[in-house]
């Protein structure tokens, strides 16, 4: 197997499951499978990888408890029902998961974003800290959209999506799409006798979107369109994402084992497409000015601490990207920084422990972590 299609080999990762794999046509959790996956989940975790999961199913859970299943399955909600349903069926869809991981012995923690919280630079920010957190205490994320606050009717297939925002956003080395299909093909199997599978992808091109199709393929999804926007959206952040056929038990395992599948395989590492994402494509709000004694450490690949800051400038908030500045001015570096400019000020100068003490509640011990700054 290619060391780029290989499973065994990813550090963090992101596992996307649709509704249809979680949910049986009356509403009822696939238990089985389920914990079959949790087995799968654990045994990835226990090879040295961090996993993360966004799920689907609350909607599909949730109408059903509320009594809006009859008629066709996919019968469209109103705005109003979809958001009912979605708080009924979390609180069912949260508990399954506690249940089922923790006879792995895993600990897991819901979070609800939006696309919004993952592209905005703040909410951005709160979220990869919060979620970084959680991976290094080792306790296994699971997240949803938030679909009870949306203001715009909901819209299947955007979980597809978020998995690769939120393997964006956390610089994961794979994502992987369980679907009920093993992949990307040329054309609908279904109806195309003569379509072809494809196993690699290195670029979403406009020949491979077309292969997508129109028709959405799964029940609370968009369908193979969905799963090639979220492929172009991991590419670019470097990470790798898989499509894969997840319907019978451990499909993690099967996967690992060399199952059928697409990969859309990125050319970049995840650190460095998130170094350039920061050096050439934010627009700075402010200046940071530091010390030689900072400047040094800057160029050790250290992060920036408050005590070799000598001056601020600018307007800018928590998240926002700033230049760091020798003090002649000469850029050093550029980053996200980790206070906003008020808080910047109070605390430049002073010691890491001197934070709570002199801003009232207990922040970053950096004023720009490494991982959030590029040396220019």
């Amino acid at each position: 197997m290619s060391t780029a299609r290989n499973l065994s080999n990813s550090k963090r990762i992101v596992v996307k499951i649709g509704s249809a794999l979680l949910v049986h046509d009356d509403g009822r959790l696939r238990a089985d499978w389920l914990d079959a996956l949790a087995q799968d989940i654990a045994a990835l975790r226990s090879s040295g990888a961090e996993v993360m999961i966004v799920s689907s199913g609350a909607i599909a859970i949730g109408r059903r408890l509320l009594g809006l299943a009859s008629g066709p399955r996919n019968r469209a909600l109103r705005l109003e029902e979809s958001q009912a349903a979605a708080a009924t069926g979390q609180v069912r869809l949260a508990h399954a998961w506690q249940e089922t991981l923790g006879q792995c012995d895993v600990p897991v923690a819901q979070i609800l974003l939006t696309i919004e919280d993952t592209e905005d630079r703040r909410r951005h920010l709160n979220a990869r800290n919060t979620i970084g957190t959680l991976l290094r205490l080792g306790v296994v994320p699971v997240i949803n959209e938030n679909d009870t606050i949306a203001t715009d009717e909901i819209r299947f297939g955007d979980n597809d999506r978020l998995a690769a925002r939120v393997a964006q956003m956390m610089g994961a080395d794979t994502c992987v799409i369980l679907s009920d299909i093993d992949g990307l093909y040329t054309a609908d199997p279904t109806v195309d006798d003569a379509a072809r599978h494809i196993s690699e992808v290195e670029a979403v091109t406009a020949e491979i979107a077309a292969m997508a199709g129109e028709t959405a393929g799964e029940d609370g999804s968009g369908g193979m369109i969905t799963k090639i926007e979220a492929a172009r959206v991991a590419l670019q952040s470097g990470c790798r994402l898989v499509i894969t056929d997840g319907r019978d038990l451990h499909p993690l395992a099967a996967l690992a084992d060399g199952a059928k599948a697409t990969w859309f395989v990125s050319q970049a590492e995840p650190h460095t497409a998130r170094k350039r994402w920061i050096a050439g494509t934010l627009k700075p709000e402010g200046t940071i000015t530091v010390d030689a004694g900072a400047a040094n450490a800057l160029a050790r690949g250290n992060s920036l601490l408050p005590a070799g800051v000598t001056a601020v400038d600018g307007s800018f908030e928590r998240g926002d990207p700033v230049i760091v500045c020798d003090g002649d001015g000469k850029e050093l570096a550029r980053g996200l920084v980790a206070y906003g400019r008020d808080d910047a000020q109070r605390i430049l100068g002073r010691q890491s422990g001197e934070i709570e003490n002199i801003l009232g509640y207990r922040g970053r011990e950096e004023m720009i972590h490494r991982d959030d700054l590029v040396e220019s």
